[in-house]
């Protein structure tokens, strides 16, 4: 039971990150778009980049309150970041370039699905404890 407890307030604490981390993200997007500094999928990796060390340093110290081998961590979520990027671009690729979605909306919509997927994967790896 206590484990069912922490897992779900390491995930909720991890959501609650996110949407700090996604919140950045989806802000350098925007604002790379609308200025038109960037093509869409420039202005996805400039934001993820951003969103992701964020998270990576909030969920570190505060969510699993890992401290040792940060480094190893750090390379562990980007490359878990790396893969979730890769699907952030498929879905836009997929919904923007297939079906005409509007580009805020297709943005979105992956951001929900590419959490779900690097939660688990980050729980697993990155943030697993130390043996």
């Amino acid at each position: 039971m206590k484990s069912l407890l922490l897992r779900q307030r390491q995930f909720l604490l991890y959501c609650a990150i996110g949407a700090g981390g996604a919140s950045l993200d989806f802000g350098t997007y925007s604002l790379l778009v609308k200025t038109g500094l960037l093509h869409y999928q420039a202005a996805n990796a400039a934001g993820y980049a951003g969103g992701t060390l964020l998270s990576f340093l909030l969920n570190a110290r505060f969510n699993f309150r890992v401290t040792d081998g940060l480094g190893w961590r750090l390379a562990s979520f980007f490359g878990v970041a790396l893969l979730g990027w890769l699907l952030s671009a498929g879905l836009l690729r997929l919904l923007i370039g297939g079906y005409a979605m509007d580009k805020y909306l297709a943005k979105l919509a992956a951001l929900g699905v590419v959490v779900l997927v690097q939660y688990n994967l980050n729980r697993l790896l990155s943030f697993r404890p130390a043996r």
